[in-house]
């Protein structure tokens, strides 16, 4: 974020943000993860030796626990971006106050 009429070195260190993208490596050990936890829960499901309804029983409830996962996710995710743009814009309106502001002025 950039603060206009500022130079780069009065810039505050809290205006700075860093972006910061996860590898292709830690994304790669993430879906592999995902790929390896899901196909043993099916495999186990697969393999109980119980009647064919409860397995199907907790193959839709491992589906349900996926999806419901990677919609808690997605509500985290937007939430986080949501507050972050909101915090920065009112970091800048304080930064413009602020620097606006001479303490040795006199109300009139």
């Amino acid at each position: 974020m950039v603060l206009p009429g500022l130079p780069a070195h009065a810039r505050p260190m809290s205006a700075i943000t860093i972006n910061q993208k996860p590898t292709s490596a830690f994304f790669a050990q993430s879906a592999i993860s995902f790929g390896v936890s899901s196909v043993g829960v099916l495999l186990g499901i697969f393999y109980l030796p119980v009647p064919g309804w409860t397995r199907a029983f907790l193959a839709v409830g491992l589906l349900y626990t996926i999806t419901s996962s990677f919609t808690l996710a997605k509500c985290v995710r937007d939430q986080h971006e949501a507050s972050s743009v909101v915090h920065r814009v009112d970091e800048a309106r304080l930064e413009k106050f602020l620097s606006e502001h001479d303490p040795f002025t006199t109300a009139a």
